[in-house]
C-alpha cells in the first residue's frame, strides 16, 4: 500500500514501524472474511481493511473524528485477520500505534473517558478489584440488570499449593481479576507442575502484566507495568527460573511482546527480551512433559467435582492463545492425551466477545458474539465449557449457561 506519512507522523516513535506495516498490506481483502466485527456490522470500516485505510489517513494527516476513533474502538484486537493474512500484515501493532495517536488527537467523550479512567485504575489492582467485586456480590440483587449480570456469581475456591521443593522452578504471574474471579486456577496449576517434579517459586513485587493499561491507549503506563515485573523477576532468572508461566492467555500474550515493546529501552531490551525468551503459557509447559506421569483417571460424572470427570468436555481456544500466541490445538492436544472426550466446535476461530475490557466499553456487540460463541461450544452437547483466558472464562459464564472452567482446574480434578 503506497504511504505518505506526514511530517507530524514522522516524528512518532513507532513511524518508521507503521509505515512498514501499512506498505506491507497489499489490501486484498481476505481479513475481513474472518474478522467478527465485520462479520456482524458488514462495515468496510469495521473490518481490518477499513481500520487499516482510517490508520493510514490519521498518520498522512487527514483530518481525523470521533467515529474514526468509534472504528478503532470497535476492533476486538483478535488478531484472527493475522492469521489468515497471506501478505504477514502485523496489522495489531499497527492498531495500537493508531489509536495512540487518535487519543491524542481526538477528544473523548466525558462518559467515555470515566469509564476507560475507572477501569485502569480498578483492573490492574488486585486489591481494589477484589473489594469492588465483594460489594458488588452484596449487593447484585438490587443492582441495575445490565451492571449486575456484569458481577459473576461462580467460583471455585482456592486450594493449598505445595511448597517449592524440585530442582525445577518456574515463575507464574498470578494476575489481576483471576486471584479474586477464579482463585482456585493458579493453585491447580501449581499442584499439577508440582506432580511434573516442577516448583512455582513466588516473585512477591510481580503485578499487573500491562496489558490493561496499554490496549486503553495509556501505553506508556501498561510499559511502565512490564518494566516493573521484568524487575520483579529477574533475581529468580539469575538464579535459574526455566520459565515465566502464565495460565491467562491474555497475559502470556501481552508477557511475549515485551521484548519488543522495549526494544529500544537501552536500560530494559536485553532484560526484556529475556524475559519474553522465557514466557510460557501453561499448555506449552505441560506439553513437553511426560503427561503420563500424572496417571490421570477417568471416571466419567457431574462437572466440577474433584475425582470426576464431565463426560463431554468443550474447549473454547482464546484469541491470544491461537492467534497472538499461535498456539490453536494445544490444549486440545493435552486434554486428549490425557483421555478427555472434546466435542467438536463450529467456528473455533471466532472471538467470544471479551477481549479484555472489551465486554463493558462495547457491551452490545460483545454479547451479540458471546451468545454466537456460547451457541458453538454447546452444539455438541458438552457437560462442561473449559478455556484458556480468565477474561473469556468469567465473559462466557456470565451469561448462565454451561458452566465455564479453566482447563487445569479440570485436569487437577481428574487426579487421583
Amino acid at each position: 500500500m503506497q504511504t505518505n506519512l506526514s511530517e507530524s507522523a514522522r516524528t512518532l516513535p513507532r513511524a518508521d514501524e507503521a509505515e512498514q506495516i501499512l506498505r506491507s498490506c497489499v489490501h486484498c481483502g481476505f481479513c475481513n472474511a474472518t474478522c467478527p466485527t465485520y462479520q456482524i456490522l458488514g462495515n468496510e470500516l469495521d473490518g481490518p481493511r477499513g481500520r487499516i485505510y482510517l490508520i493510514k489517513q490519521l498518520l498522512e494527516g487527514e483530518p481525523v473524528t470521533q467515529k474514526t476513533q468509534l472504528h478503532l474502538d470497535r476492533c476486538l484486537s483478535c488478531r484472527n485477520c493475522e492469521t489468515t493474512c497471506p501478505s504477514g500484515v502485523k496489522y495489531h501493532a499497527l492498531l495500537d500505534i493508531g489509536r495512540a495517536e487518535l487519543e491524542r488527537r481526538v477528544e473523548r467523550p466525558a462518559a467515555q473517558k470515566l469509564l476507560r479512567d475507572g477501569l485502569r485504575r480498578v483492573v490492574p489492582r488486585p486489591a481494589v478489584f477484589d473489594t469492588l467485586l465483594k460489594t458488588g456480590r452484596l449487593f447484585r440483587p438490587i443492582l441495575p440488570g445490565a451492571l449486575g449480570r456484569k458481577i459473576p456469581k461462580r467460583s471455585v475456591a482456592a486450594r493449598p499449593r505445595p511448597a517449592a521443593r524440585h530442582e525445577r522452578k518456574v515463575l507464574m504471574l498470578e494476575g489481576c481479576v483471576q486471584p479474586s474471579l477464579s482463585p482456585n486456577t493458579n493453585a491447580a496449576a501449581a499442584r499439577v507442575l508440582d506432580k511434573l517434579g516442577i516448583s512455582v517459586v513466588d516473585a512477591a513485587r510481580a503485578a499487573c502484566c500491562g496489558a490493561t493499561d496499554y490496549h486503553l491507549n495509556a501505553q506508556e503506563a501498561g510499559l511502565t507495568r512490564a518494566r516493573r515485573n521484568i524487575d520483579a523477576w529477574w533475581p529468580a532468572i539469575e538464579a535459574g527460573a526455566e520459565a515465566i508461566v502464565q495460565t491467562a492467555s491474555g497475559c502470556g500474550a501481552f508477557v511475549k511482546e515485551y521484548g519488543h515493546l522495549l526494544r529500544d529501552d537501552p536500560q530494559y531490551a536485553h532484560k526484556a527480551q529475556r524475559v519474553s525468551a522465557l514466557a510460557r503459557d501453561l499448555v506449552e509447559v505441560l506439553a513437553a512433559e511426560p503427561l503420563e506421569a500424572l496417571e490421570a483417571v477417568r471416571t466419567p460424572g457431574a462437572s466440577g467435582k474433584a475425582g470426576a470427570q464431565p463426560a463431554r468436555v468443550a474447549f473454547h481456544c482464546p484469541c491470544t492463545l491461537q492467534h497472538a500466541q499461535k498456539l490453536g490445538g494445544a490444549v486440545e492436544g493435552v486434554l486428549q492425551r490425557l483421555g478427555f472426550d472434546l466435542t467438536a466446535v463450529p467456528d473455533a476461530h471466532l472471538c467470544c466477545g471479551s477481549a479484555g475490557t472489551y465486554s463493558i466499553t462495547q457491551p452490545e456487540l460483545a454479547e451479540t458474539l458471546r451468545n454466537n460463541k456460547l451457541d458453538a461450544l454447546e452444539s455438541g452437547k458438552p457437560d462442561l465449557i473449559v478455556t484458556a483466558n480468565i477474561g473469556c472464562q468469567t465473559h462466557l459464564d456470565g451469561a448462565g449457561r454451561t458452566s465455564v472452567r479453566h482447563w487445569i482446574e479440570l485436569v487437577e480434578d481428574s487426579l487421583p
